[in-house]
């Protein structure tokens, strides 16, 4: 039986650990741990509806930290989505004098917050809810 030189698991006769990856040929030098992602022990069905949590910011910040492509989708998507809806309700503010703005204002609302709870339930369950117009724009951002 031949075990590995760096972490000592048994290899049969493998040139290279299947754990750790040291080549068996090569001298074994003591290596520290090795980092792990950010959010390397969090779940996807968890870091998924964390993407959504606080709208495009959370989204910004699990398209930099996490390498994941679903996590990936989630945060790219959340930020065109919520991204979009906070344009949108920027440029109705400018139209709130007339009354047609106060509806629009308040159904834009009502759709970010239908959106934000569908998009954290089915990110949970680990599906890829994709919103029409924005899952496509996602797709080029999370590449």
């Amino acid at each position: 039986m031949a075990f590995c030189k760096a972490c000592g698991r048994d290899i049969g006769t493998a040139n290279f650990c299947p754990q750790c990856g040291a080549n068996q040929a090569a001298p074994a030098y003591p290596t520290g741990p090795v980092p792990a992602a950010p959010t390397a022990g969090m779940a996807e069905n968890i870091a998924g509806p964390l993407c959504y949590a606080l709208g495009w910011i959370t989204g910004i910040i699990f398209l930099l930290v996490d390498k994941r492509p679903f996590v990936k989708f989630h945060a790219a998507q959340s930020i065109v989505v919520f991204g979009g809806l906070n344009l949108i309700h920027i440029v109705l503010r400018f139209a709130h004098f007339f009354l047609l703005g106060f509806g629009l204002h308040f159904l834009v609302w009502l759709l970010g917050v239908v959106l934000w709870i569908v998009l954290m339930v089915k990110a949970f369950q680990h599906e890829t809810f994709r919103v029409p117009i924005a899952a496509d724009i996602a797709d080029g951002i999370a590449k």
